[in-house]
């Protein structure tokens, strides 16, 4: 109105045509997106409407700005992007729906159906983590270390619902997707979120490693916490995601179980799950002690040598069939060093522990053993330990069977191990466990070779005692066992 007063109507003429045309070109735009998002609910009513009249449209109204006057078609684009900008940030959440989203639905459809599983390759191999929690409230940090070691991998967050849709009205699993999903948004994870009802764990385990992920991307390595007697901690309400907020944890969990309250899982259906992800060719991690690794503390100490991470890629609970290149072996040092590339994590040292024997040239295995690490390309300090000592409580001499015949001697020195997991002793895994204890300084986290469950079911709960025995007190601890070759010496 002032310039109109001033009597100069063409002063604004030329900025409000320019408008005029943006405001035409951005409408075309909307058109053209919404087209290319192929979104059914899109039906224009004029009869010669294609995308190329789309951009037939926006090309015209910017061309025709820049003629009238560059200057003001200049400024109305910046301004433009700046509002689109400020509406970004700075705008509550809309009920009229994100055309990004339909954008982003249509190319991420078209790029899964291109992603082919036949044309996979070690060399680009990364893992892809399928982690069960019962409760998060008792699981945050275990989520926050997961989601470091899944190095840009698919991450999901799998539940087991124990009901019965027969029984109910309708599903329970709807009210709770906005609960977990505002789960991951505060504790700042790329992670999927997967629920299901199963009668069982077991099931509902078996159930989310069949169908969970789609076309390329489903997970290859499933994370169990640990089976133990220890009482559940709410790590949630003293995580600094929820801490820092002013408003208090509005999530719709759960509380934790009474620590007298009895498991909804057994421990020979908890070994069951190992076993069953095994056989459908999926890797296994089992973490302990997880809820008490700090990594704010462990890894923010400027004044004190930086943490590490120890590793053992060596069966202790099989001495007899120790190896260091196996698939498992190798597995086990690929965890370690993609977690040693997360972000976080790269301030810690890697350091391998050779378990070595006397008169069995020690300096030869850790030549080969470096050779190994140079040719993976991992940086890691190997350590050798001698475990005499230890082994010396595994070894047993050759007998025959009771009323037998005596067995031929043997050469002095001369062991048998014993092939049946039953032989190993308690006194054998207390003495492991020691060994992995005592090697100092007390790092951040272990990574430890997980065994295959025995074969007969019945020596389940044994199965389990033994990995109870060898990781008591050890801190957190990660038990590794991979199925697939994951390491390539090849760029």
């Amino acid at each position: 109105q002032l310039v109109l007063f001033s009597g100069k109507l063409n002063t604004i003429a030329g900025v409000v045509t320019t408008f005029f045309l943006l405001v035409y070109a951005t409408v075309n735009l909307a058109c053209l997106a919404l087209e290319w998002a192929s979104a059914p609910n899109f039906r224009p009513t004029f009869r010669y409407f294609t995308w190329h009249t789309c951009l037939l449209g926006i090309a015209g109204c910017c061309v025709m700005m820049f003629l009238i006057s560059p200057v003001s078609a200049s400024v109305s684009l910046g301004f433009l992007l700046l509002l689109l900008l400020a509406l970004h940030y700075l705008s509550p959440s809309s009920t009229w729906g994100y055309i990004s989203q339909a954008l982003i639905f249509h190319q991420v459809r078209k790029y899964l159906l291109m992603l082919d599983v036949r044309k996979d390759h070690v060399k680009f191999w990364r893992p892809q983590m399928l982690l069960m929690v019962q409760n998060p409230r008792g699981s945050a940090r275990l989520i926050d270390f997961v989601n470091d070691l899944k190095k840009s991998g698919l991450y999901v967050l799998g539940h087991v619902e124990l009901q019965d849709l027969d029984t109910l009205p309708s599903d329970p699993l709807q009210p709770q997707q906005d609960s977990w999903l505002s789960l991951v948004d505060k504790l700042n994870v790329k992670a999927f979120v997967s629920l299901t009802l199963a009668p069982s764990v077991r099931h509902g385990v078996r159930q989310l490693l069949f169908t969970s992920g789609l076309g390329g991307m489903r997970p290859n390595t499933l994370v169990l916490g640990f089976y133990d007697d220890a009482a559940p901690q709410d790590g949630l309400a003293r995580h600094p995601a929820f801490t820092s907020a002013r408003e208090e944890v509005p999530l719709g969990f759960p509380p934790l179980r009474a620590p007298t309250a009895p498991k909804l899982l057994s421990a020979r259906e908890y070994v069951g799950i190992v076993a069953d992800a095994l056989k459908m060719l999926r890797n296994v991690l089992l973490a302990r002690q997880l809820e008490s690794l700090d990594k704010a503390w462990e890894l923010r100490r400027a004044a004190s040598p930086p943490p590490t991470i120890h590793v053992w890629p060596v069966n202790l609970l099989r001495p007899d069939s120790a190896r260091y290149a196996d698939t498992c072996s190798l597995f086990l040092l690929q965890m370690a060093c993609v977690l040693n590339m997360a972000r976080a994590w790269r301030r810690a040292h890697l350091r391998l522990f050779l378990c070595v024997e006397a008169g069995a040239m020690p300096h030869a295995q850790e030549e080969k053993l470096r050779q190994l690490l140079k040719d993976l390309r991992i940086q890691a300090q190997i350590q050798l330990v001698p475990w005499d000592a230890v082994t010396r409580l595994h070894w047993q001499t050759r007998r025959g069977p009771p009323g037998g015949p005596a067995p031929e001697e043997e050469e002095e020195g001369s062991v048998n191990y014993p092939a049946n997991a039953t032989q190993v002793s308690d006194e054998y895994v207390c003495a492991a466990n020691r060994l992995v204890l005592e090697q100092s300084p007390t790092p951040a986290v272990r990574f430890l070779y997980l065994p295959r469950p025995p074969a007969d079911t019945s020596l389940y709960p044994l199965y389990l005692h033994q990995l109870e025995l060898l990781t008591r007190g050890l801190g957190p601890t990660v038990l590794v066992h991979g199925v697939s070759a994951v390491t390539s010496t090849q760029l």
